[in-house]
């Protein structure tokens, strides 16, 4: 375990040091990298006056809730393609070709549809992980032990517990897998829109109103906050999994 732990934190340690080695060598301009003293006292002032935890819950907040509403959607849905063979050949082409669609390019879409607000971006990140669990679900059914299903099959069970019983719990794992990969999503989407959608708070706002006004040590503070909260985010994703599947891999 402390190998494990050690090993965890060598490249971040690597990263740093490279950080300031560049910094220390002038080997790229301090305008597009700053000191990393400087950013981190950008971030103490920033926790100091409130103005980091008041951007960072306002982009965890649309982040869960776009999350939550794709899970609503997506999972069910995906379970029933990957149960029905007449829902899946239905639902097949439109579910590929969406998904085909970068999210950015929507952008225009559902701006006008939900407006400037919290709406557009929440709705972004739905559509956007609400797909990827959509798939991970309809996949997680297939993946499903054949062998298991037929038995129980064979003892007639009925096919509500069939599902409930035997295909759910199969496909947990791979729902799983899109809940990780959907939340990460929902973070990214929720960014990008606050850079380009209009709004006073967010992460994303606080990256571009820094880089325009040159506030470089304040830009990387939202920047590397961005990464911690997705890093959390994912850890939690996996924790939760590893104790509700602990059938894992038997």
């Amino acid at each position: 375990m402390r190998t494990k732990s050690y090993y965890y934190l060598l490249l971040p340690l690597f990263l740093v040091f490279l950080w300031i080695a560049i910094v220390h060598f002038r080997l790229v301009s301090l305008l597009f990298v700053p000191n990393p003293i400087d950013v981190l006292m950008e971030f103490s002032t920033l926790v100091q006056n409130g103005q980091l935890f008041e951007d960072a819950a306002a982009t965890i907040g649309r982040t869960l809730i776009g999350f939550f509403i794709a899970c609503g959607i997506g999972i069910p849905l995906g379970l029933l393609m990957g149960y029905s063979d007449r829902i899946y050949s239905a639902l097949e082409f439109l579910v590929e070709f969406f998904r085909s669609i970068p999210a950015t390019a929507l952008f225009p879409f559902f701006l006008l549809l939900f407006g400037i607000g919290d709406e557009s971006k929440i709705a972004l990140a739905a559509w956007t992980a609400g797909l990827v669990l959509v798939v991970n679900s309809m996949y997680g059914v297939h993946l499903g032990k054949e062998l298991r299903i037929r038995a129980a099959r064979t003892m007639r069970v009925s096919q509500k517990d069939l599902f409930v019983k035997i295909i759910f719990p199969e496909a947990l794992p791979q729902i799983f897998n899109g809940m990780r990969i959907g939340i990460s999503l929902s973070l990214i989407i929720v960014v990008v829109a606050e850079m380009f959608i209009g709004t006073t708070s967010g992460i994303g706002h606080r990256i571009v109103d820094a880089q325009l006004a040159y506030r470089v040590p304040e830009m990387y503070v939202f920047i590397l906050l961005s990464g911690v909260i997705g890093f959390v985010l994912n850890r939690t994703f996996i924790h939760i999994e590893n104790r509700v599947v602990h059938w894992k891999g038997k």
